[in-house]
């Protein structure tokens, strides 16, 4: 359990340091983006959209306003473009998280610590928790980035990695982008309403899996 509390610690600070960086040097901020997807509304929609699977991409590398943008691109181009390339987006950064971690975590876990038996423990500790955990990860900001690389680093079996992906993120996105699609300038309390409920509805999963495992952990050790 230290191990794996220690490695999303690490993780946490990696992507929050990213964050904080765009965020002050001020190198992509929410009005530059508006900027940018208002240029380009009047080009072919396969522009903007290429736009965004890149900026929801490099999210795994550099933190963006993920849930803004998803926002954004279902006022901009509509819903079901904007469902089709947000979800290539987020799909390219999990798997590439995901694959990454998979082929070099363990490299970087075995310098994070020399214990056969703890890295044994995070392993079957995510593989048993992690399908919840992806499902969930939406609650949380930078979480989803950090299940990926988690869930490539402990091996979990790509079939249920990329079930769980589907399960947790499709809907959240479908919600965001249909939002986005019917709100507007002077309307903005749609995507305001979809964003504060859905993060309410993660976070409120999140809370009753975290009390159940709390629960049945105290169980088992009676």
């Amino acid at each position: 359990m230290k191990l794996l509390i220690k490695t999303i610690l690490i993780l946490f600070t990696i992507f929050t340091s990213m964050l904080l960086i765009i965020k002050f040097t001020g190198v992509l901020s929410i009005e530059d983006i508006k900027e940018i997807f208002a240029n380009l509304k009047s080009q072919p929609s396969y522009i903007l959209g290429s736009l965004i699977i890149l900026l929801l991409f490099i999210d795994l590398f550099i933190a963006v306003p993920t849930m803004t943008i998803i926002i954004l691109a279902g006022y901009f181009i509509g819903f079901e473009l904007a469902v089709f390339y947000t979800s290539l987006g987020l799909l390219s950064a999990s798997l590439t998280g995901y694959f990454l971690s998979k082929k070099y975590g363990l490299k970087v876990l075995d310098k994070l610590s020399s214990n056969e038996e703890q890295k044994e423990e995070m392993t079957g500790l995510f593989n048993k928790h992690g399908v919840l955990v992806i499902v969930l990860s939406r609650a949380v900001p930078l979480l989803p980035e950090i299940s990926s690389c988690l869930a490539g680093t402990c091996k979990m079996s790509f079939k249920r990695f990329l079930l769980a992906w589907l399960i947790g993120t499709i809907p959240y996105v479908c919600v965001m982008t249909y939002a986005g699609s019917i709100s507007n300038l002077d309307n903005p309390m749609p995507a305001l309403y979809a964003a504060l409920g859905i993060t309410l509805l993660f976070w409120i999963a999140w809370m009753v899996f975290m009390k159940f495992n709390k629960k049945r952990q105290r169980n088992l050790d009676s």
